[in-house]
Formats: C-alpha cells, sequence, structure tokens
C-alpha cells in the first residue's frame, strides 16, 4: 500500500509530486533542494549552507516517517559544478557512518530547479 509522506518541516512540493513515499518498509523521498520550509526561499548563501539545508529536509523527510539517517541505503546527488564535491561531500558526510554509509551515485546536470547548485533524494528502509 502507497502511503504519502508529508510534513511542514520540509518543503511544500511546487509540483505534482509528493515529497516521499512510502512502500511497506521502504521510503523514496523526491529530490531536496535547499529550501528553508517555514518561508520557501531558497538558502543559497554559500555551497555549505546550501548542501545542509538540503540535509535538514531529508532529516524532517525521514523523521516524519519514523526514520533517521541510519535507515538511509541509497541516495543520489545531482550537482551543478563538480569542483564543488568535496565541499558537498564533507557536509552529507557529517550525517552517516562511514562504516555504515548507503550506497551512493553523484552526477554532475546542466541544471537544477529554481537555479540551486545541488538536489539529493534518498531511498531508505526500515
Amino acid at each position: 500500500m502507497k502511503k504519502i509522506i508529508y510534513t511542514d518541516k520540509a518543503p511544500a512540493p511546487i509540483g505534482p509530486y509528493s515529497q516521499a513515499v512510502q512502500i511497506g518498509n521502504t521510503l523514496y523521498t523526491s529530490g531536496q533542494i535547499a529550501l528553508n520550509p517555514a518561508t520557501m526561499e531558497l538558502v543559497l548563501d554559500d555551497i555549505e549552507t546550501e548542501t545542509e539545508q538540503v540535509m535538514q529536509n531529508l532529516k524532517a523527510l525521514l523523521s516524519e516517517a519514523g526514520m533517521t539517517f541510519e535507515n538511509v541505503i541509497k541516495t543520489t546527488i545531482f550537482i551543478m559544478d563538480m569542483g564543488d564535491f568535496a565541499k558537498i561531500n564533507g557536509i552529507y558526510g557529517n550525517y552517516f557512518d562511514e562504516k555504515t554509509a548507503p550506497a551512493r551515485e553523484t552526477v554532475q546536470v546542466a541544471g537544477l530547479p529554481k537555479g540551486v547548485n545541488v538536489e539529493i533524494s534518498m531511498i531508505a528502509v526500515n
């Protein structure tokens, strides 16, 4: 049974999609960008602050589903500039234990919604 996950602690969808969908014990998040959920304004001060906002948005979705970053088994990171990889990876790495970190791919793209620099999605299992 498909369960739609919604929280006001993550940005409201800006199109025809859900913040996250849970099927059984598996959670699929939509890609998160650096929108502050309270104001729906972008947080683009620098790539570290932007990445931190993205991770906080993902944390809120995991929490709403009764999960933590320990439950994450796969992530996808889309970035505009591979030159930002080390800074993004540094913030991202703060949320995972390196010994049990999820599988991941990181892809440089030609464009992201609202002109952001990073977008991250996750799959988690409870």
